[in-house]
């Protein structure tokens, strides 16, 4: 066989295997998630922990339906390191708003590994009043019914945590609108193929729920100290116990407001770099998932054969199912026509992510070493 002749071959090889990912991708997305709710007498009492750092747009509302929740007993404990972070004048606002409410505020700026968030927490938990525990980002925006509906499954002693799956809410412009595109089209249904096939190897800080007990078994949050993905490795330590990860029904939002192109670039290569970290092997395949640009070039190695332009068109079809799928309601019915755009850049950050082991989040930059901790780059201590 002569060189010409591999080559299409591994052009048709290369566009099946994209089809054949968008194609369950597609199932994934639209296949409902069921968890099974065992619905106690009465609720147990439940603390959320709210690290917080700065201010946004959507800071108060986000903040404020934690707040007004259909549930009978809770408090909120929100965290911050600086007393003049802006995040104070919003619970500030809360506070009089709910005056009947549980709402207490760590100031608190010791720093207890690599991680600013996971130190934020440890600096929280003193004010801890309840068994149940609730981690969730700032950034995130819920319904009246979300711990009603989050909390349940935690009853049953054989569960570890409960997570959720999120939607990318974008603010107006290119950039935020392609930064949700990144966690609706391409990063939870990663996660529903996963589910689909059974795997519960995931945790999303967007909501993590777990039981006060089961956080001291594991030492608390100080073994995720020097963690970049702190929820993936609290969701791991729990399974290490033997307990289970259930992914919740509840979706809720979180907003997305990239402001410029560097600021895309430099948020998409976190999150690659962290999976590049913890899941090294399947990381290197992960080029399968980016849909359309992986069967375009498959199709050009192929010669435009027929079979491998058909395999074009079906996984287009199915890439243009899984956005449908995830699209949010509200959002314009016009922005299925950015997904070249968007798998084409995913594609490209997924090479860029090899070169380099270091990553931005927020003001500070850290370097990722292979077991998923972090150092930050120019601190003195490290």
């Amino acid at each position: 066989m002569n060189a010409h002749a591999v080559i299409g071959w591994c052009g048709i090889a290369l566009a099946a295997l994209a089809m054949v990912y968008a194609v369950i991708a597609c199932i994934a997305s639209s296949t409902r998630i069921r968890c099974s709710r065992f619905i106690p007498r009465e609720m147990p009492g439940v603390t959320i922990l709210k690290p917080l750092r700065g201010a946004e747009p959507e800071t108060y509302a986000c903040l404020r339906s934690f707040c007004d929740q259909a549930y009978p007993r809770f408090q909120i404990v929100f965290g911050v390191c600086d007393s003049a972070d802006p995040a104070l004048e919003v619970v500030a606002r809360l506070r009089a708003e709910f005056p009947r409410l549980d709402l207490r505020v760590a100031v608190d700026r010791r720093q207890h590994g690599g991680s600013r968030k996971v130190s934020n927490l440890i600096n929280m938990m003193p004010l801890v009043s309840h068994e149940c525990l609730v981690l969730s980002d700032s950034d995130v925006r819920v319904g009246r019914d979300y711990l009603a509906r989050l909390v349940s499954p935690l009853l049953d002693s054989s569960v570890g945590i409960v997570t959720c799956l999120y939607r990318g809410c974008p603010r107006q412009g290119l950039w935020p609108l392609l930064g949700s595109l990144f966690i609706n089209d391409w990063f939870m249904p990663s996660v529903r193929v996963a589910a689909l096939g059974g795997s519960r190897a995931f945790a999303f800080g967007a909501t993590i729920a777990m039981r006060r007990q089961v956080l001291d078994r594991i030492g608390g949050f100080m073994p995720l100290a020097d963690q970049l993905a702190d929820d993936y490795r609290l969701g791991e330590l729990t399974r290490r116990l033997g307990l289970r990860t259930v992914l919740s029904e509840v979706v809720v939002d979180t907003w997305v407001a990239e402001r410029s192109f560097g600021e895309l670039v430099r948020h998409e290569l976190r999150w690659l770099r962290t999976i590049r970290a913890l899941r090294p092997t399947a990381y290197a395949f992960l080029f399968v998932t980016f849909g359309m640009p992986v069967a375009a070039l498959g199709a050009l190695l192929a010669g435009g054969a027929a079979s491998a332009l058909s395999m074009l068109g079906v996984t287009v079809l199915g890439r243009v199912g899984v956005h449908w799928s995830m699209r949010r309601q509200g959002s314009s019915r016009l922005q299925f026509l950015a997904l070249p755009v968007r798998d084409a850049l995913s594609l490209g950050l997924w090479l860029w992510s090899f070169i380099t082991r270091q990553v931005q989040w927020r003001e500070d930059r850290y370097r990722v070493t292979r077991d998923g901790s972090v150092q930050l780059v120019g601190d003195p201590t490290q």
